[in-house]
Parts: structure tokens; sequence; C-alpha cells
């Protein structure tokens, strides 16, 4: 039996990865609900989004929302809405061709002419930062409006405290890129193709409440891990007030309840989890009447903002009037000791500087995302015991597609390593 900790996103995935196998599993979720960060309320009327607020349409991700059933569920994101930058006193289109990116007005023409002698420059260095990088390669001015906030939007962090080889060079050689950033694109045709952005009717908690419906008793609610302790070849596993055995042990929670978890197991990989930093953010859905259109726009490095970032729901996926602003990350992380009022003062007079419509707050929420930054050299040289495993935000890609693929490479490895019978879990009474 495989026990796995945590019934967030990955750890769903990894069960229905396994149920697709005939894998005896059962998922330990210490809440009363399962999804973890991918929530979704009623306020006012409205759908929020708490966590993610779109799916990119994989192949992968496609798959299983029609397997689950969700396909009629969907909602699409309109095709060519705009992404924008704010910079300037206004909001900028970015552009996505070498033709809308010559005539656009995001940066000046000395910062389009640098661009030219990026295929001069050297490639990629593991141990530079990622702001270090893109600054050499594409000049600070371009780094500073587009990259910086685009790609340091994805992780709250600031590319300065991020490195290469911690959390880039994986991603450049998912897209083929060697030496050079330009050369590749231009082959491509210019242009940049994402697969296409959906939501769900009733909101992104949709797909996680359909796949625990389809794990059923194989997801257990309420049911915190409390211990783990090995038992000869198998792990000793303490649930609320009851010992389970398991032939390994997947952990996808949060780093500091897995450090937590092994402080016994593994002391020394415990140490290396509780040095990874997480970055606090604010999140502020916004009741808005605008005129607005596009799929949202992130806050350039060279504006001293609050604000990193607003999805546009009400464009995105018709929920009339839906802002949802991200304040705080690592530029700020003082948004970690402010008030719900605090935030939504900011977060109201903020989304009026960039858009010039006024707005009112329908909810603040906290959140915290793995920062992926220098803090990662932790995990260098990261071992854990025979039989533990890992499929983690903190561990592997992150972003939805890159659970989907985590859980399907563990899913993969149990089936090779681990003996994975039909028998139940074995369960003691202590």
């Amino acid at each position: 039996m495989i026990a796995i900790v945590g019934g967030g996103i990955s750890g769903l995935a990894l069960g229905w990865e396994l149920q697709t196998r005939g894998v005896d599993f059962t998922i330990f979720e210490a809440g009363p609900r399962a999804g973890g960060v991918i929530r979704t309320g009623m306020v006012d009327g409205r759908v929020l989004d708490w966590g993610p607020q779109r799916i990119r349409l994989t192949q992968a991700m496609s798959r299983l929302i029609s397997d689950v059933g969700l396909a009629d569920e969907v909602v699409h994101a309109p095709a060519g809405l705009d992404l924008f930058v704010y910079r300037g006193g206004r909001l900028r289109a970015v552009p996505f061709t070498p033709g809308a990116f010559l005539t656009s007005d995001i940066v000046s023409l000395g910062a389009k002419l640098r661009l030219l002698l990026e295929p001069f420059t050297r490639g990629p260095d593991p141990e530079e930062s990622v702001a270090s990088f893109f600054e050499r390669k594409i000049g600070p001015e371009l780094y500073r409006t587009l990259v910086a906030p685009l790609y340091g939007g994805l992780y709250a962090s600031d590319p300065a405290e991020m490195q290469v080889g911690l959390s880039l060079i994986h991603v450049l050689r998912e897209f083929g890129i060697g030496r050079s950033l330009l050369l590749p694109l231009l082959r491509r045709g210019g242009r940049i193709h994402a697969p296409r952005a959906c939501n769900f009717k009733e909101g992104m908690e949709t797909l996680p409440r359909a796949l625990a419906s389809a794990l059923g008793d194989r997801l257990e609610l309420e049911s915190p891990v409390e211990k783990l302790e090995p038992r000869g070849e198998d792990w000793s596993i303490q649930v609320a007030g009851r010992e389970v055995r398991a032939d390994a042990v997947v952990l996808t929670a949060p780093a500091p309840v897995t450090a937590g978890l092994l402080a016994d197991a593994a002391p020394r990989s415990a140490e290396k989890l509780r040095q990874l930093r997480y970055n606090p953010l604010g999140v502020v859905h916004l009741d808005a009447e605008t005129d607005l259109e596009g799929l949202g726009f992130q806050v350039a490095f060279t504006e001293d903002l609050f604000l990193r970032g607003v999805t546009f729901n009400d464009s995105l996926f018709g929920r009339p009037d839906v802002y949802t602003a991200y304040l705080g990350g690592a530029r700020h992380p003082e948004v970690e000791g402010m008030g719900a009022e605090q935030l939504a003062e900011i977060a109201e007079d903020e989304f009026e500087r960039c858009t010039g419509f006024e707005a009112r707050t329908l909810s603040v929420e906290h959140e915290r995302m793995p920062a992926w930054d220098s803090s990662w050299r932790a995990l260098t040289d990261f071992e854990l015991p025979d039989g533990i495993h890992v499929a983690a935000n903190w561990w592997s890609r992150p972003g939805l597609p890159g659970r989907l693929a985590e859980a399907g490479r563990v899913a993969a490895t149990l089936c090779d390593t681990v003996s994975v019978g039909s028998a139940a879990a074995r369960r003691v009474s202590v």
C-alpha cells in the first residue's frame, strides 16, 4: 500500500495516477476538504477563486479534465486577449510577435536595439542570479519591464534572489534554449504560443472536488499524519490515533509540514527543508466596473507598488466586475503582517492608480508561495530514507501542469520500485 500525505492537487493527481494503474493507496488529508491552495467560494453572489486563477489546457490537463467528467464544465478564455504591464503611468500590451515588439511602446528604442546583441552574449551560468542572466542577455530596461514581473510573478519572487541553476535552467532546457534566447524564438516564427487558459463554471475547486469524488474512500479527510517511523521494510504512519502500515510514503505537503514529518526519520533533510523561504502574498478580490479587456497585468519592476499584478476574471471567464489583485511577494514581504483592512485599502488605491477605475473589496486572504530563490541551495544533496518519496510544488516545477507531470513520474517510479499488491492498508489500534 502507498500512503500519500496531503490531499492538495499533487496528492490527488498522484492518487488518480495510481488508481489508473491498479495500485493500492490511501491519501491522508489533515483538513476537512481536499484541494489545498485551490479553493473556491461565493461572495456577494460572485464565484471567487483563491490560489490559481486559471489552468493552461496542456494535453495532459485536457485528458484529465475529460477523464473525470468535467469537459462540459470548462469555461475557456476568449482567444486573443492581451496581457499588460503597468509602467510609466499606464497599462501597455505585452508584444508576442517581432512585429508587435518593434511597434510597441513598452520599452524604448534603445532597449529594442540592445536586444540585437543578445545572440552574441554567452549562455546561462547555473551559479548566476536570474536577474543577472537576463540583464546581460537582453539589457536592464527590457528585463525590468517584462521579464522581471512576468517570470518573477510565477513565484512572487525577485529574480535577483533566484539562481539560474535552481529555478531557470530546467525551463531553458525544456524549450530547447542553449546560448541564445532570441534565435530559437525566431526559428519558431517569432510567436509565443501558450496552451489555452480555462476555468470551470463553478470555479477552480471543481477539479479537486471531481478528483476527490473519483478517489472515493481512498481519500481520508481530517486525518493528520503525526509521525513516520520505519518498521523493517515498511513504514509505520501515525494517523489520528491509529497506526497505518505502508510499503512507501509520498509526501506532498508544504516544506514546513514535510520537515516536521521527517524530523525523526531524516533529521538532516528536515533541517534543509526548514531553510526554504516562502513568499507572502495578499490576495484581494475586487469589484470594479471597467472597460478593461485582457488576461490581466503585471507591474514592472520600475514601479514601486505593493501590487504585483491583477487577473481580469471579468473578461477571462465572464465573472462580471471581478478582479483578483496580488500584493507583496519578495519585494514587499511586510504584507504578511498587514491586516485585511490595510490590504484592501492598498489594493483599491493601487488598482485605481494603474487602471483609472475605482474598486471595492470583496475579500482579502493571506497566502504563501514557495520562493524558488537562493534558499533552494539547501536541497543540494537532499536525501530521503528508502521508501519515502516527494511530490510537491517545492520539489519540482510549480504550476498545475507541472503537478500532473510530477504525479505521473512518481507513480511510474513507485510501480517500478515498490511491491504494489492490492492488499488493503494494515491499521493497528494504538
